[in-house]
């Protein structure tokens, strides 16, 4: 069930409400079965993946831990026999698919002849998502931390609804702390929790849904139109994925808020980046904390040499855009971060050690010019994270950069033929600045700074209300899945 659809507004007020009438000792068991009829709501098979592996890391940390404390010499082979084996799963499900189609590609470009093989993987949802929450667990218990004894805490840890497809990743010691502080019922769950669960709705339905008509629009054949409308379109997916993954995450907060859990926020304002660096900072925050603390700092961080260091940010990144998903555009997108990476920290370098320009790199001029390079260099790889078609997506962005043609001769006759839809796309664009400003206030003065909690109950509640009115006015014919979902 989609977080916007009509049987999750019947199943949270349910669940909510048996967690708190029930008796503290059923509360975890009760929300652990829960999570999983949430997740069996999908395809119940994928039940068949989420337990074995659940009970699987759950003994195997125990193992591990017994190891680590016993210092018997053998504490990282099975740490890395424990990584491998969710990796493994990981792999069957989410890139067999992948690679399959890569060699017989491969062959075919060698040998001349199709071979014609494919598989037909079905890939279930969230698996990257609890997959990283496994890893992250058995990392932790290496590094001394104790295992959780109570395998109904643990299953609850990875299937918890709110965060189990999609995220915020959580830390299993501060979610493990929260699960076993007894909760008590409080108002301030819910004046928090609810306000979060609309804003989150507004920005899937309301923004996020509209954009996608104007993004799929443009992006289904981005030959026909020039440079300008391309960038129109690279704007409107930046604003549609950012507003339909944080509506997410918002929804999430909310709903764990009205069972007493505090979920971490995972967007800081990504689009007032400074710099690359500071956007990955901003963006996707749990995913990008995940990044820090496994491949990087074990690859080395930035403990090496210049060059390693750079290897090591190019790696990184690089198994960023994979976890993303199994196609070569996520690759690129991935590697395109890591080299923007790369060059802003010789960049940081440089002026650093030079006295050229040092005023105009303190000055507001270069503040603001600093993010509008920062975004636009984002928008640049949203591209290739929105096609999966490689050839498109380099064409588009040479399109973009060179700013060539200006006008498309083809465009006439796309006007012509999108002309019925024209009532559609100009509220979408109107809606493109509106959503400038919802970024902004409220939502970022409520997920960063607390400003949206501290109002009067009478101006949250018409900020509310005409949230509602809003999507019960502009709500699209049809609701979309979250785009993270397929990762």
């Amino acid at each position: 069930m989609l977080f916007t659809s009509f049987q999750y507004l019947l199943f949270l007020p349910a669940v909510v409400l048996l967690y708190w009438i029930l008796p503290v000792k059923w509360r975890l068991p009760m929300l652990m079965v829960a999570s999983y009829f949430f997740y069996g709501s999908w395809i119940p098979a994928f039940l068949l993946l989420i337990i074995p592996m659940t009970l699987l890391n759950w003994l195997w940390g125990k193992v591990l831990y017994k190891s680590v404390s016993q210092n018997d010499g053998h504490k990282k082979l099975w740490l890395g026999l424990g990584i491998g084996a969710n990796l493994l799963c990981l792999g069957v499900f989410k890139y067999s698919n992948f690679m399959v189609s890569t060699v017989d590609s491969i062959l075919h470009l060698v040998t001349r002849h199709d071979p014609g093989w494919a598989v037909n993987v079905i890939l279930p949802l969230g698996i990257s998502f609890f997959t990283f929450e496994f890893i992250h667990y058995l990392f932790e218990i290496y590094r001394g931390n104790k295992p959780i004894d109570s395998f109904v805490l643990f299953a609850l840890f990875a299937a918890f609804f709110p965060t189990q497809i999609a995220g915020p990743i959580k830390r299993y010691p501060d979610f493990q702390a929260q699960m076993l502080t007894e909760k008590k019922l409080h108002l301030s769950y819910f004046d928090e929790g609810v306000p979060l669960i609309i804003i989150g709705m507004a920005k899937k339905l309301l923004l996020a849904d509209n954009l996608a008509v104007l993004v799929q629009m443009g992006l289904s054949d981005p030959t026909a139109y020039g440079a300008p409308e391309l960038w129109l379109f690279a704007y409107a997916f930046a604003f549609q994925i950012y507003f339909d993954f944080s509506g997410y995450t918002d929804i999430a907060r909310g709903s764990a808020m009205l069972f007493g859990y505090h979920i971490p926020i995972n967007f800081n304002m990504p689009y007032i980046a400074k710099n690359v660096s500071d956007f990955w900072h901003r963006w996707h925050i749990s995913l990008s904390s995940w990044l820090r603390d496994y491949p990087f700092i074990p690859l080395g961080g930035s403990r090496g040499s210049k060059w390693m260091t750079h290897r090591n940010l190019f790696l990184t990144m690089a198994l960023g855009g994979l976890w993303h998903g199994a196609s070569w555009n996520f690759v690129v997108w991935g590697v395109f971060h890591g080299l923007c990476l790369i060059v802003h920290r010789e960049f940081v370098e440089w002026r650093t050690q030079t006295q050229i320009l040092k005023e105009f790199f303190a000055s507001k001029v270069w503040n603001v010019l600093s993010i509008i390079i920062t975004f636009h260099a984002v928008c640049i790889g949203w591209v290739f994270f929105r096609m999966q078609n490689i050839g498109w997506a380099f064409g588009m962005v040479k399109k973009m950069v060179t700013m060539h043609p200006i006008y498309s001769p083809v465009e006439a006759h796309h006007f012509l033929v999108m002309k019925p839809d024209l009532p559609v796309v100009v509220p979408v664009v109107l809606i493109m600045v509106a959503a400038l400003l919802l970024q902004n206030f409220p939502v970022s003065a409520m997920n960063e700074n607390g400003t949206f909690k501290r109002l009067a109950a009478p101006l949250k509640a018409a900020f509310c209300s005409f949230l509602i009115l809003a999507m019960v006015t502009f709500l699209p014919d049809s609701a979309k899945p979250f785009i993270y979902f397929q990762f």
